[in-house]
């Protein structure tokens, strides 16, 4: 059964690149044990197996119920968060009965996020999913959510409040595998040491920290220096300004911990023709792709967003139904790294 699954997680994550030209399979990374919750075997369609037979069982169950689901992320631009999104439609379209509604406010801020989350209460949500904007930044309007009776999921990022689960990237095991393929790559140009500019989202947003905080550990005793986190505030410009002054500096490297931070270094580089500086991100926006696959960009590390959404709005409905009875689990959703050869 696990083997069906990682399979699934791979399509997933393939898939997305389908339609830039891939040639080759790029590097898969996914967890030692992955996900086997029932909303993930209701996906095998294994009629042999108890646990599938379980599931589909569950979904005959919630087509005569009409829940209230809300996906609520940090906000509504982001291509990641589009396919959050996605994945919550694919379930719904299985599943039926649901009223969905997807919010998310203008820029990352906890205060907004908390309206968000209020809305939604109001509107009589039955389950949340949210990907936290920070640790405890919109902890008080959860509790709320929770003696309103929601169910709370989380996708990608988590608060410090109980959950149903938290299905998510392993950020720091993904940050230092980032690091590790750029070491690898600037050892390969003939690179020993250097100073490496890395740069964050907000300081509170705690996906992109541990993202930090693993790329930091891949460099631990070597002649690399990780910079200090210029933080992008939502305004790719404090990126853009960091990466030219970084280039002039002689910088050997440069991370992005997200999609945002990722596009503003290439396309800063870009612009500066900097390409002997060996850049890694994460995400794979169209413009991500793109600067990969002319080389401007080193990697990028795919998460797996779209399965985040889908087992996401599953395991919501069935914690709801009651045949999902777990609380505070975690699920690893993989990574897979992306670089041009592999396109």
């Amino acid at each position: 059964m696990r083997k069906k699954l990682l399979s699934f997680c791979m399509c997933l994550g393939i898939g997305a690149l389908c339609g830039c030209g891939v040639k080759t399979t790029p590097e898969i990374i996914m967890p030692e044990k992955p996900m086997e919750s029932s909303a993930a075997l209701d996906q095998t369609k294994d009629t042999g197996d108890s646990a599938a037979d379980n599931a589909n069982a569950s979904s005959d169950k919630t087509a005569s119920e009409n829940y209230k689901v809300y996906l609520i992320t940090m906000d509504l631009t982001d291509s990641y968060w589009q396919s959050i999104d996605k994945g919550c439609q694919q379930a719904i379209g299985e599943l039926g009965n649901i009223t969905y509604q997807w919010l998310g406010p203008d820029s990352h801020d906890d205060a907004l996020q908390s309206k968000c989350i209020d809305e939604a209460v109001a509107g009589g949500a039955d389950a949340i999913l949210i990907a936290a904007n920070s640790a405890q930044g919109v902890n008080g309007s959860l509790e709320k959510a929770e003696e309103a009776g929601c169910k709370i999921v989380y996708v990608d990022s988590a608060a410090d409040f109980r959950c149903v689960t938290a299905l998510a990237t392993d950020n720091e095991a993904a940050g230092k595998k980032a690091g590790e393929t750029m070491k690898q790559a600037l050892e390969e140009k003939g690179v020993k040491s250097g100073v490496i500019g890395i740069m964050g989202v907000t300081k509170d947003t705690a996906s992109c920290v541990a993202r930090e905080k693993g790329f930091r550990e891949a460099f631990e005793g070597s002649g690399y220096t990780p910079s200090d986190t210029v933080y992008m505030q939502d305004d790719a410009q404090n990126v853009k300004e960091a990466v030219k002054k970084g280039v002039s500096d002689g910088c050997v490297g440069f991370f992005g911990s997200n999609e945002g931070t990722t596009a503003a270094i290439g396309e800063e580089i870009k612009e500066a023709g900097a390409k002997d500086c060996v850049a890694v991100g994460f995400d794979t926006s169209d413009a991500v792709l793109s600067l990969v696959s002319d080389g401007t960009l080193y990697a990028t590390m795919q998460q797996n967003p779209q399965t985040m959404g889908y087992e996401g709005l599953k395991i919501a409905v069935q914690a709801l139904d009651g045949s999902y009875t777990q609380t505070d689990t975690k699920t690893d959703t993989g990574v897979t790294v992306i670089t041009a050869e592999s396109m």
